[in-house]
């Protein structure tokens, strides 16, 4: 290591300490603070969220730490801090079994922008439950949802849902396959008093064929014969689309690499006119400039005129080592 392991946790915390403070007065207690990967160690993140300090390291880092190490962070960042968070360590990758012991009892919630999250450290998933590098995309929404129609594809435990519902959107559709997920979404929406009707849906669904139907597009052969729920086409103002990386679903492949066109196209068909896309690519990959070009290109084979393009830039607290962010969001309105 270039730096003794406290020295470089001191230093990646001594940076943040001017957006630290602006997290806080923003109602903000889960944040990064040390981003190993553009910090000195890849492979290792320590995170705050709300009462718990999460230390996550990948199988080459797990081998060389212990839980003195673990502990020797947590002091230093209570030191730093000034606080008494309770120390978890995940290794990512690792079965359930060969996990550090931590049966600390709950619940555990986090805030950020005011809002409630549940932030407990072990679950049926692998990753945490609210991916803090989103959090720039959730204050925008927060910022610009009122009034408007929103559809959250890939919503997982539904942050960006209820940052439109608390931004005064009129009607918000959280679409996700996954059960667990949703559950914790629902605890989500009730910490925050955010009710569960017409106005605010929770709905397991794969996206495919629930963005084809909304798109007006048929669901063809094999996929027609398999169960799904079934929609109306219809437009919405603001799509959010947040896919994973890569997953085999019956009705087809989420491949943002070699095949985001299949997302993009019924997605851009089910925006409404003056309507907006938010648009994510985590593929370290994949530059700004080909994602770019995927989105212009896709417009334009859809008939969609693109009439601003910007990017959502991720929060400080998770840097990027050579100024390309491996997270991209794009912010695509259309006319």
């Amino acid at each position: 290591m270039p730096l003794p392991l406290e020295a470089m946790i001191e230093q990646a915390i001594g940076k943040r300490v001017h957006f630290l403070k602006r997290f806080e007065e923003e109602g903000t207690s889960c944040f990064r603070l040390f981003h190993g990967v553009a910090e000195g160690l890849p492979g290792l993140t320590v995170d705050r969220y709300g009462p718990l300090l999460l230390v996550q390291t990948r199988s080459d880092v797990s081998n060389l730490l212990t839980t003195e190490h673990i502990e020797r962070i947590a002091r230093c960042v209570n030191h730093a801090l000034g606080d008494k968070l309770l120390p978890v360590w995940n290794k990512r990758g690792a079965p359930p079994h060969a996990q550090p012991p931590f049966d600390q009892p709950g619940p555990f919630v986090g805030q950020e922008l005011k809002l409630f999250y549940d932030v407990r450290p072990r679950h049926r998933g692998k990753d945490p439950l609210l991916f803090l590098d989103f959090r720039s995309v959730r204050r925008w929404i927060l910022r610009n949802s009122k009034d408007r129609s929103v559809l959250n594809l890939f919503a997982y435990t539904c942050g960006v849902g209820m940052c439109a519902a608390r931004g005064g959107a009129r009607e918000v559709w959280n679409v996700d396959f996954s059960k667990s997920a949703l559950e914790v979404a629902q605890t989500n929406a009730q910490m925050n008093g955010i009710e569960i009707t017409e106005r605010y849906r929770l709905i397991r669904a794969d996206v495919i064929p629930t963005l084809w139907q909304l798109a007006g597009l048929p669901v063809k052969g094999r996929a027609s014969r398999r169960e799904y729920v079934r929609f109306a086409p219809r437009s919405f103002d603001l799509v959010v689309l947040d896919p994973p990386r890569w997953a085999k679903t019956p009705f087809g492949a989420v491949d943002v690499v070699r095949d985001y066109p299949t997302l993009l196209k019924p997605a851009m068909r089910t925006i409404a006119p003056s309507g907006i896309l938010i648009a994510s690519n985590h593929v370290p990959e994949c530059s700004r400039q080909e994602f770019e070009r995927v989105i212009r290109r896709t417009a334009q084979k859809v008939g969609r005129q693109i009439t601003r393009f910007e990017w959502i830039e991720a929060d400080e607290d998770v840097p990027s080592f050579d100024g390309s962010h491996p997270l991209k969001v794009a912010c695509v309105h259309l006319a």
